[in-house]
């Protein structure tokens, strides 16, 4: 069967009237022309024409008659009349471009699990009867919840635990039992802060140094999303079950009010368990009722951030960083070369100190050993930091050729890390001899504690180059975590006060009471075994402290009760007058301003 041609006569005909149409008596056939008494179609009236009008039919090209094709259209004819036609159709807004983490992201979680809004709900009423009033064992409690409602979106969405997870999720939990353990309010910062960065790890799974970067934070990104999906997994189940809805409304009521009376009824019939039930229930009242609500809506959003991130978590180890251009032998060694040279010139008079040769370095400077120690000290701390960006940029930059660059980059490396160690010591050395002088204090202990955890990652930067640097970014951020735990596991408070109380023993001389009466109660147990007055003026303020609080159970750290167990068998009741002899007032630093004097009417001026 021949295909037809747009021009030729078969068309023509296969142009005309269909096949079923009527025939027109009026109209001549196209092969017979019209007789001589017969009208032709242009003559006949329309007025008179019954059937529709025809289209005229096409003439034949200038090509049929030679029985050639036409030729085909030109292109740029084709285009032109695909451009008009695109500018006839119907005007569309620009589609949006995707984010810049729109790769990161996966697809959307499926509808919220019920389990997961009982915890989310959960996790929110615990936040607002227990957190307002302080920091304590509350944080452990209302960590649980948040972290089923994790779990259960986690296996919604059928993610499996892996063995990384759990070990930031066990991390994040143990550092929150630091504010039920201690008093002091800059390591329960710190392990708050910590726990928080494990979590979010925990629900991200990065590995990468910039995904446990990210990841560390991440869970804040899931903020908004987290709301709306709760919201519509909300709205749905309320629209498919709103007679259960009703049922549980009603059983919460009737076991609410049952509660209440045979509670009040049972407390108003024995003191003892009146006692127990205030100590157990939360005090809540109409005052507290704004911070009770934002922090209702705190444990709401928090929860189903981590939910929603644990359901579809961004994947932060997508992001790359583009390595640096990598250096020649020599232009990248030589730099390296000379700082080492340099270490270990310092390194050599350091030894020459630390064995026992101050006595020459005191004849030619005249420092004395506590002048030593601190003029070298936050020195010593920053050449340890710097000596950390140095390496990082010199990987960035490292020779790749091949196995000679990896033995150079590793032996040049390598050998200032080793010299950056015996930094840490001295610098470590430095601030013993400086503690034995002048005594320890919270910033002395920190920045010691910092200086440590930095030789612990010049220790992993050298296992890495032994072993491969795949966990590096994981083994230094579960590093930081541990120095954290282990920083307030120890009670720097304690440590404080124990070592200066043990100055004293030694010597007898002198102790700054005006120091040590700032602690917080971790430094009630050491402060305890000071002879009178200076136990009494140092215990002061930590006991008004702590008969004023009236915190309850969950808000009560272990060593507020402890404090407050000595302070009750020994209480302090030495008079401001003797403290104002031992160069104290009392007084908490910060609060003179504006301070009665209770009944003690004693002006030292």
């Amino acid at each position: 069967m021949s295909e037809q041609k747009p021009g030729s006569p078969e068309s023509a005909q296969a142009s005309g009237p269909p096949a079923d149409a009527p025939p027109n008596p009026q109209s001549p056939s196209p092969s017979q022309p019209p007789s001589p008494g017969q009208a032709s179609p242009e003559q006949v009236s329309p007025v008179k024409e019954t059937a529709a009008p025809r289209p005229p039919a096409p003439q034949p090209g200038p090509y049929a008659a030679q029985g050639a094709e036409p030729p085909a259209t030109p292109a740029y004819l084709h285009a032109q009349r695909q451009r008009a036609q695109g500018a006839q159709q119907t005007w569309q807004p620009p589609v949006k471009r995707p984010g810049a983490t729109a790769k990161l992201r996966p697809a959307a979680p499926p509808l919220i699990p019920l389990a997961v809004l009982w915890a989310v709900l959960a996790t929110a009423v615990l936040s607002a009867l227990l957190l307002g009033d302080g920091l304590g064992v509350n944080l452990l409690i209302v960590a649980v919840p948040a972290t089923l409602a994790a779990a259960f979106a986690a296996r919604a969405a059928g993610r499996r635990l892996r063995p990384w997870t759990a070990t930031w999720a066990v991390g994040g939990l143990a550092l929150l039992a630091v504010p039920a353990l201690l008093d002091a309010g800059w390591p329960t910062f710190l392990a708050v802060v910590s726990a928080f960065a494990l979590g979010s790890l925990a629900l991200h799974g990065s590995r990468s140094w910039l995904g446990v970067l990210m990841g560390s934070v991440g869970t804040l990104d899931s903020v908004v999303p987290g709301i709306r999906w709760g919201w519509r997994g909300v709205r749905e189940r309320a629209d498919d079950s709103r007679g259960r809805w009703g049922t549980v409304v009603r059983t919460s009521a009737v076991a609410v009010g049952l509660l209440v009376v045979f509670g009040t009824l049972f407390a108003s019939a024995d003191a003892n368990f009146a006692d127990l039930l205030g100590r157990l229930t939360p005090d809540v009242s109409i005052v507290d009722g704004p911070l009770r609500t934002f922090l209702f809506l705190v444990g709401l959003v928090g929860a189903l951030a981590a939910a929603r991130t644990a359901a579809a978590p961004v994947r932060w180890d997508g992001l790359s960083v583009k390595p640096g251009k990598p250096r020649g032998r020599m232009e990248w060694a030589l730099p390296l070369i000379v700082l080492d040279l340099l270490f270990a010139a310092f390194i050599a008079l350091q030894l020459v100190v630390l064995l026992g040769g101050y006595d020459k370095v005191h004849e030619q400077t005249g420092l004395t050993h506590a002048d030593y120690a601190r003029q070298g000290f936050w020195q010593l701390l920053w050449a340890t930091l710097l000596t950390l960006l140095v390496i990082a940029l010199a990987l960035r930059w490292a020779p790749r050729g091949g196995s000679r660059d990896r033995t150079l980059v590793r032996s040049v490396l390598g050998t200032l890390c080793v010299l950056t160690l015996v930094v840490v010591a001295s610098a470590l050395r430095r601030m013993d001899l400086y503690v034995d002088e002048y005594g320890l204090t919270r910033l002395r202990i920190s920045v010691a504690a910092m200086e440590l955890w930095l030789g612990v990652v010049l220790v992993l930067i050298l296992a890495a180059g032994v072993f491969g640097a795949r966990f590096l970014p994981r083994a230094i951020a579960v590093s930081a975590a541990a120095a954290v735990l282990a920083f307030g596991l120890i009670s720097p408070d304690a440590v404080v006060a124990q070592q200066n109380v043990q100055r004293f023993e030694d010597d007898r001389t002198s102790i700054d009471i005006d120091y040590l009466k700032d602690l917080s109660a971790d430094a009630v147990p050491a402060l305890d075994k000071l002879p009178e007055p200076q136990r009494s003026c140092a215990l002061r303020v930590i006991q008004g402290e702590l008969r004023g609080s009236g915190s309850p159970w969950y808000a009560t750290s272990w060593s507020e009760a402890r404090a407050e167990e000595i302070l009750r068998k020994r209480p302090a009741n030495t008079d401001r007058r003797t403290c104002y002899g031992l160069g104290t007032d009392g007084v908490r630093e910060g609060e003179r301003d504006g301070y009665e004097q209770d009944h003690d009417d004693y002006d030292p001026y």
